[in-house]
């Protein structure tokens, strides 16, 4: 067994959760929870990277002409 990790069973035995150690394995379960939220997310619609530069234009929050932003006032 690892230590830091613990299966959670039910009666029958089958493994139905697990308890991480944040402390020894926390960076690791950011990118695990990262990689749910992105599968979860993976059907909802997209916006194109122009629609956004667009968008940002628009809101006076891109400068047109470097590129960049800057901060809102």
């Amino acid at each position: 067994m690892v230590e830091g990790i613990q299966f959670v069973t039910n009666a029958a035995g089958k493994k139905v959760a697990v308890l991480i150690d944040l402390e020894k394995y926390g960076e690791l379960w950011e990118d695990f929870y990262d990689a749910i939220i992105t599968r979860q997310r993976a059907g909802e619609p997209r916006e194109s990277l122009e629609s956004v530069r667009e968008a940002l234009k628009q809101q006076g929050k891109l400068n047109v002409g470097g590129g960049y932003c800057r901060r809102a006032p």
